[in-house]
């Protein structure tokens, strides 16, 4: 009994071992991947601030060339994920010259897709605009900032390659650390350009670009130096272009997959009134900034579970699955306590209209109450495309889209206006967290080796 006593205390003690270990892992990487995540976004914000002083068509102009600017770089998010899964994989087998081989494959490709995507935009901008309705004031502004823009595009694109790479390699500080210069940089040049050279929105468009190029500047001089380190090719290497890209395919299925529900509910909303998408672009904005946070715990979860498995390691991989999703679990219930308590305080920033707040405020208990479920969603995604997983994330995505879109479309026929759209969204969020945990309970995706066969 005593022996039996002795070894339950020690398998007790080597739990609790395992799990602070655990979380000084995933605090060490999502703490500052939380950092860059945020930096991001602030871009626009700063873009927008600044363009806003010289009058709305400029900055109506703006609205409209971001979010086309937003969707042409968003689509390609794969460069950071599918990089960021194979080069940890060749970290835990210990081959860190070709995890640094691989992530270049990754930055090359991330340069051919970046110079195709430039190059439409600059012919197809006039016609672009146009599509998204822009004003005969705005149309103009909205041209001439796309088309400048669209010369950063590869810098944003080896950004995400990069960005994988170092993440891959467990290193989210650097991201953190080039993602606030990049933002200082964009401000500073922006007022400069816009104000002090005189050349308004144009001015902001170089500026962006400018800032882009230096963080893409700055991180190829971390990996180069890197690869002369360990002696890895900087070569582009067409056969490792072509493996980069057809790891993406799937992921990228996913992430268009994706953006097709999010364009569905915003044109559910549009549907139900000016009140209803109005008071859904707030909740939308909130949402997507709670998911910044949820999402820092995904990029760590990609790191460490594509170490394990490299490292030949599935037990590990499954207890750092388990403590991510306590952790998921955990942040959500944190972060929608927020959301309820904080209402008073920021609805009253992004409207005064009392309609558009009776809309909003059932909005966002839900969005709070399915905290929990996204926290889980979010880090079995991340485990997920840790592993490489990801021919099973498109044929999920695909299948919530399935799902989500005939009972979004029925929202506006069955009543219940904006706060059934978003429990539409929270079902959809189930529905994804039940694909996503049916696939880390069966194991299939503990594929170890430096190389996902």
């Amino acid at each position: 009994m005593e022996d039996w006593t002795v070894t339950v205390g020690q398998a007790t003690t080597s739990a609790r071992q395992r799990a602070r270990r655990h979380d000084r892992e995933i605090i060490a990487l999502a703490v500052p991947a939380f950092g860059a995540l945020v930096a991001e976004p602030l871009f626009v914000m700063a873009d927008s601030a600044i363009v806003g002083h010289l009058g709305t068509p400029q900055l109506a102009g703006l609205g409209v060339a971001a979010a086309l600017l937003a969707t042409a770089v968003s689509v390609f998010v794969f460069l950071a994920y599918a990089t960021t899964a194979a080069v940890s994989r060749r970290v835990g087998a210990g081959e860190l010259g070709a995890a640094i081989r691989q992530g270049m494959d990754g930055i090359w490709l991330a340069l051919v897709l970046g110079a195709t995507v430039a190059g439409l935009l600059l012919a197809a901008a006039p016609a672009l605009v146009g599509l998204f309705g822009a004003s005969p004031a705005a149309a103009p502004h909205a041209t001439t900032y796309l088309r400048i823009s669209a010369l950063g595009i590869p810098a944003m694109l080896v950004v995400l390659a990069a960005t994988g790479v170092l993440r891959g390699l467990q290193d989210t500080r650097t991201p953190l650390y080039v993602a606030v210069g990049g933002f200082a940089a964009n401000a500073a040049l922006n007022l400069a350009l816009v104000y002090g050279a005189g050349l308004g929105i144009a001015g902001s468009a170089w500026g962006t670009v400018i800032a882009q190029n230096a963080m893409a500047a700055a991180y190829l001089a971390v990996v180069v130096r890197g690869a002369r380190r360990h002696r890895a090719s900087l070569r582009p290497d067409p056969a490792g272009i072509r493996a980069c890209a057809r790891a993406g395919v799937p992921l990228l299925v996913r992430t268009l997959s994706l953006r097709a529900v999010l364009m569905t509910a915003t044109a559910v909303a549009a549907r139900l009134g000016d009140t209803d998408i109005a008071a859904h672009q707030i909740v939308l904005t909130l949402w997507s900034l709670l998911a910044f946070a949820l999402d820092a715990i995904a990029i760590a979860g990609q790191a460490i579970i594509g170490r394990c498995l490299g490292a030949a390691d599935p037990e590990g991989a499954r207890a750092a699955c388990r403590r991510m999703v306590q952790w998921g679990i955990a942040s959500g219930v944190v972060l929608g306590a927020l959301v309820v308590a904080a209402r008073p305080l920021f609805v009253p920033l992004f409207t005064s209209d009392a309609a558009v707040r009776d809309a909003l405020l059932p909005a966002l208990l839900v969005v709070a109450l399915g905290q929990p479920v996204a926290g889980v969603v979010f880090v079995l995604d991340g485990v997920l495309m840790g592993a490489g997983d990801g021919s099973y994330l498109a044929w999920a995505m695909l299948l919530v889209l399935a799902v989500f879109a005939p009972v979004a479309l029925l929202v506006p026929h069955l009543g219940g206006g904006l706060t059934a759209l978003w429990w539409a969204m929270t079902l959809m969020m189930t529905v994804r967290m039940t694909t996503l945990w049916l696939r880390a309970r069966s194991g299939r995706w503990l594929v170890t080796g430096a190389v996902r066969a």
